[in-house]
């Protein structure tokens, strides 16, 4: 098993969800979060204070799938979210050794 954390824009959350049902995966979980990258945040006008935004909103798709899944998620996810601008976010990709579900404690693939 693999596990997908993809860092994206926000804006960018529906198409991601809706490119991963169509490649056929139910369970994704998001979180809101804040980071930068190359981007390095930017400066924004506040009654005529300037000050830095250093942190960029953004969210954090994760998604625990079978190996067999993996290319077509990893294209789905980088599809939907790519604007081609700077701070489009990153794909990470980890393995799983097990994943129990806690209802019925089925393991391994039978439980994502």
């Amino acid at each position: 098993m693999k596990k997908i954390e993809a860092i994206i824009k926000p804006f960018k959350l529906d198409e991601v969800k809706e490119a991963l049902q169509e490649v056929g995966l139910q369970g994704i979980t998001v979180t809101e979060a804040k980071g930068f990258g190359r981007q390095k945040g930017h400066t924004e006008l506040y009654r005529g204070a300037e000050y830095v935004v250093d942190f960029l909103p953004k969210v954090k798709v994760e998604v625990v799938l079978s190996e067999d899944q993996l290319e077509k998620a990893i294209e789905a996810i980088q599809k939907a979210a790519q604007t081609g601008r700077i701070g489009d976010g990153k794909i990470f990709i980890s393995n799983v050794d097990d994943a129990i579900r806690i209802r019925t404690g089925e393991r391994g693939t039978e439980a994502i």
